[in-house]
């Protein structure tokens, strides 16, 4: 006689503590258990994790007491059409898409659900425009607004040259080691989304602001944290300088320049971007800069040289 099939053994999540007592408690359960399953077992940056805990708490807030599992397809869209009403831009709505489909994911891992609602959710594609990008002209200005020679100055004037020869996001200058930098070799090793390693070439300029940074500024600033910090750029106490500090450099300096106040570490990145295409630089290299694993990233970039070819178009066709 053939043995029975044993019923297949389904993971649970168990709640510990209290028991919990409404649908909204439960919710917040499993995006504490999401949470602890993304640092701990996937590994993911902590931006990643804030990412996903803030997109989190907008849904749960949503749901106004539901179930996350027991939403159909046509619910969860209806979600995203509240996003969309509220004036989301599409990269926004795009991301929040992707946080759901991980979190569903982990729901069907555990055994709370059986299928995802998430992976039907098709949301509008991302916006191609680049969002916001400086004049060569601008750019001149805003990397010369940290004048003289305070240890200070030294230090924004490097970290901004570094950021516009670079393309580097904030997070990979404020993690950047200085035995990442090779000022001789002219390039500095980043580390990028998934600790992903990359070699970016560094400009005459920006060489010469790291080095005079690292002649004598830095030390003074190694020596408040009484040791010898291993990061590139450094606090006035001589700690990492953190994303958030990073912003408010390049903010106070483009304000100082007479540029768009709103711009941040991520402008230089999209205008080293977009000055390297219009100048005729190959795709593949400036993806291969940027670390972007996909060359449709890198292709909003392209929109430079149709301003480009018109230009010459108006200047050099007959019937212009």
């Amino acid at each position: 006689m053939a043995d029975t099939p044993k019923p297949r053994r389904t993971r649970k999540i168990l709640l510990d503590a209290a028991p919990v007592v409404d649908a909204a408690g439960a919710a917040s359960v499993l995006v504490g258990r999401f949470l602890d399953y993304v640092r701990h077992e996937r590994g993911l940056s902590a931006n990643t994790q804030a990412a996903y805990r803030r997109d989190l708490r907008d849904f749960t807030g949503w749901l106004a007491g539901r179930l996350p599992a027991g939403l159909s397809v046509r619910e969860l869209g209806d979600y995203f059409t509240f996003l969309s009403g509220k004036g989301l831009a599409r990269a926004s709505i795009a991301r929040q898409a992707a946080t759901l489909k991980s979190f569903y994911a982990f729901l069907q891992l555990e055994g709370i659900v059986a299928e995802s609602p998430a992976e039907l959710i098709t949301p509008a594609k991302r916006d191609d425009v680049i969002p916001g990008t400086l004049s060569p002209d601008q750019v001149d200005r805003l990397l010369a607004s940290p004048e003289g020679h305070s240890p200070r100055a030294c230090r924004d004037r490097a970290l901004l040259e570094l950021l516009y020869a670079t393309g580097c996001r904030a997070s990979e200058v404020s993690t950047l080691r200085l035995a990442d930098v090779h000022l001789a070799e002219t390039f500095c090793t980043c580390r990028g989304k998934g600790n992903k390693e990359r070699v970016v070439p560094l400009g005459r300029r920006a060489v010469e602001a790291i080095r005079a940074w690292c002649a004598g500024p830095r030390q003074a600033f190694a020596a408040q944290a009484g040791g010898q910090p291993a990061w590139a750029i450094l606090s006035a106490r001589g700690n990492r300088l953190s994303r958030m500090r990073i912003w408010e450099i390049v903010r106070l300096h483009a304000d100082r320049a007479g540029v768009p106040s709103d711009i941040g570490p991520h402008t230089l990145r999209h205008s080293f971007a977009t000055h390297l295409v219009a100048g005729g630089v190959d795709l593949r290299h400036v993806q291969e800069m940027l670390g972007h694993a996909s060359i449709a990233t890198t292709q909003r970039y392209t929109h430079v040289d149709a301003g480009r070819l018109r230009a010459v178009h108006e200047k050099f066709h007959p019937r212009r």
